[in-house]
């Protein structure tokens, strides 16, 4: 059974940055996965993904301050968060960009606040 691990989250202060990592412990070559996250109270969003041919879509409240990339042969997902706003605080997974019953990870959390 695949199984995710993220890292890279904390505290930081509103135009700060972070890098998260989610380490995969099967293939990612070729596989559409995502970055998601879920805020207390809220479902859980998805916020930038990668088709199977490389492609990379964002939603439009990170748009231009995300960037999401992966490395193959690391096995490993990265979202590079840039220009941080409080209101990106949340809990943040990876996992497959059509998941089903594929089990979550821990997630890493992300604080914004002064």
């Amino acid at each position: 059974q695949v199984q995710f691990v993220e890292s890279g989250g904390g505290s930081v202060q509103p135009g700060g940055s972070l890098k998260l990592s989610c380490a995969v412990s099967g293939s990612i070559s070729f596989t559409a996965m995502g970055w998601y996250r879920q805020s207390p109270g809220k479902q859980r969003e998805l916020v930038a993904s990668i088709t199977s041919g490389g492609s990379i879509n964002y939603a439009d409240a990170v748009k231009g301050r995300f960037i999401m990339f992966r490395a193959n042969a690391l096995k490993t997902l990265f979202l590079e968060m840039n220009n941080l706003k409080p209101e990106d605080t949340a809990v943040y997974y990876c996992n497959f960009l059509d998941p089903g019953t594929v089990a979550w990870g821990q997630g890493t959390e992300v604080t914004v606040s002064r």
